[in-house]
């Protein structure tokens, strides 16, 4: 499997109601880093060694969740622990189905927050209608069925379609970790509200997918209801090393006291005498069964690392594993480590990261640093790509500190027909989608994604470091296309309403129903109505001016009303 040297440089923060009673507030110029080293190793007898999860996140020292600082992005963006299908299908390369609930039982059920469950959208609105019949009845039933209606599917941009042991695409997929061929997927909805539904999930959603003719309104949900994309990272590619910025808010005091950061690192295939396909077998009496093969084995593994943030450096590790989640991914207690747990082979249980040459398996830095040198501006800015919903931006990188160092983040907002400057720059409208830095004096491009077809923005971009320290404002101005054939806006009655001279109102409206009215039954319910009638309520209004006047005059108490919610 892969290996890497992990060098995760992240900048404790914590609301003000949990900091220690030694934290004291600190403004721009003067930060805490705390920089984590692992190496993730290889496994030596896994049957499909599939890239190991890891998340990382900090407590008080009374156990209290203070902030999650890094996840794998394939359960922090694309949705694993929340996806259609029930958890214990079988596995493949790269598999598109099946709720992982067991990759981080301890981080899921510490970090306080519930997301709506991601099923298919044919489950049926109440889960005992799958047990009222049997056989090949129970077995074609909503969650339980891998193969869904092709109306129901769109193209899939991240993960395979599911495979048997004895297909050759098995082997190029599970070499490669990419699709042997394009594959179309049920993106899934959001269960129905309670009694009916099953229990709110502790994972997010996915965050890469946009919503087609094909797809639930769920889907438009997806992001806005996903708080850790942003911390998301891929697991880095053999031999290379990995280092991530993580920027605190700077409105956030930086504490000065005692901290514990875990590691939870989760691993498919990773079996032994008391975690196999026998103990947790595959599913029976499903369809699509013989796909796959069984993915249950040893559960999640927990690191523990006790450490300080003050005016010098401390150094603190830990050379051992501090005990393992719930196999079942139910509870989120942590098992003492005992003799069930393999320690003994590279990439296994407790050895799934290896021993560096210091001797630790996980090692913690902290460092306080002063800079009040603020990152250059970013310079000869320009829209490379313009499609209707999306855009790319390009621009050279700047330097953290002027030309040198690399930058440790950028904030993106926008605003429709009004230039984004350092004094609006506040009160546009956020891109929250996730942007990698490099290196200063290279190209760096930004794919800002949900606009408005056919309207004017303004994309502003400002540079920060790790010690709050910003850049000016520099913008692109570009115009969208319009609407290709077949593709449907998030918000076409307002947009045919409207029209882009008013495209601030309209994302103010998406705004609402993305952050407020989905969250609800009845809001739900009037989202899913909406797209049922609004394409051809759109079309009419769209070709009348009259029409589109008194489209404007309806909507507007609504405007008004929702602006004064100031969210």
């Amino acid at each position: 499997m892969r290996w890497m040297v992990a060098s995760v440089r992240l900048l404790a923060a914590a609301p003000l109601l949990l900091l220690p009673a030694a934290a004291v507030a600190e403004g721009p110029g003067v930060c805490h880093t705390v920089a984590v080293s692992l190496q993730p190793q290889a496994s030596a007898q896994a049957t499909l060694d599939e890239a190991p999860q890891i998340v990382i996140w900090v407590e008080t020292t009374t156990g209290q969740y203070v902030d999650t600082l890094f996840i794998t992005a394939q359960t922090g963006r694309f949705g694993l622990g929340n996806r259609p299908g029930r958890f214990d299908f079988n596995s493949g390369p790269m598999w598109p189905y099946g709720r992982r609930i067991t990759t981080f039982p301890v981080w899921a059920h510490k970090h306080g927050k519930t997301f709506d469950v991601v099923e298919f959208q044919n489950a049926p609105d109440n889960p005992f209608d799958c047990f009222s019949g049997s056989g090949s009845q129970y077995a074609q039933c909503g969650e339980n069925n891998l193969s869904h209606p092709f109306s129901e599917s769109s193209r899939e941009q991240h993960f395979c379609q599911p495979l048997m042991p004895s297909d050759g695409k098995w082997t190029s997929a599970a070499d490669a970790m990419t699709c042997a061929t394009v594959a179309f997927t049920d993106k899934g909805r959001f269960a129905p509200a309670a009694p009916t539904n099953t229990a709110a999930s502790l994972y997010p959603p996915r965050t890469d997918a946009t919503r087609t003719n094909s797809d639930s309104a769920s889907v438009d949900m997806y992001k806005a209801d996903n708080p850790f994309d942003a911390v998301s990272q891929a697991t880095p590619v053999e031999g290379q090393q990995a280092e991530i910025d993580w920027p605190i808010p700077q409105d956030l005091p930086m504490p000065m006291g005692d901290y514990v950061m875990w590691v939870e690192v989760a691993k498919t295939f990773d079996t032994n005498a008391t975690y196999n396909s026998t103990s947790y077998p595959a599913p029976t009496g499903i369809s699509w069964g013989e796909y796959g093969i069984p993915y249950r084995g040893q559960p999640s593994i927990l690191y523990k690392i006790p450490f300080t943030i003050g005016l010098t450096d401390t150094v603190a590790s830990t050379p051992e594993y501090a005990g393992y989640g719930d196999p079942t991914g139910q509870d989120g207690a942590i098992r003492p480590p005992d003799a069930t747990i393999t320690t003994d082979t590279p990439g296994s249980g407790g050895s799934r990261l290896q021993v560096m040459t210091d001797g630790s398996r996980v090692k913690l830095t902290t460092h306080p640093e002063f800079d009040s040198t603020p990152p250059a501006d970013p310079t000869d800015i320009k829209a490379l790509d313009v499609q209707s919903t999306d855009v790319t931006v390009g621009f050279i990188a700047p330097g953290d500190d002027g030309i040198m160092g690399k930058v440790t983040s950028y904030d993106v907002r926008y605003l429709a027909n009004e230039p984004v400057t350092d004094a609006n720059f506040d009160q546009a409208r956020t891109f929250t989608g996730t942007i990698v830095p490099t290196d200063p004096g290279t190209l760096q491009t930004i794919d800002v994604t949900g606009l408005l077809p056919e309207t004017e923005y303004y994309i502003g971009i400002r540079a920060n470091d790790n010690c709050h320290n910003s850049s000016n404002v520099i913008a692109a101005h570009v115009t969208t296309l319009a609407s290709k054939v077949g593709e449907v806006d998030a918000c076409f009655v307002a947009t045919a309403a409207y029209g882009s001279l008013m495209a601030n109102d309209v994302e103010m409206l998406r705004h609402f129903r993305d952050s407020f009215l989905q969250k609800t039954a009845l809001g739900e319910l009037a989202v899913e109505a909406y797209y049922t009638f609004g394409p051809g309520v759109a079309g009419m209004v769209s070709q009348s001016e009259l029409l589109r006047t008194t489209a404007r005059d309806a909507l507007s108490p609504i405007v008004a009303w929702v602006r004064r919610l100031s969210f």
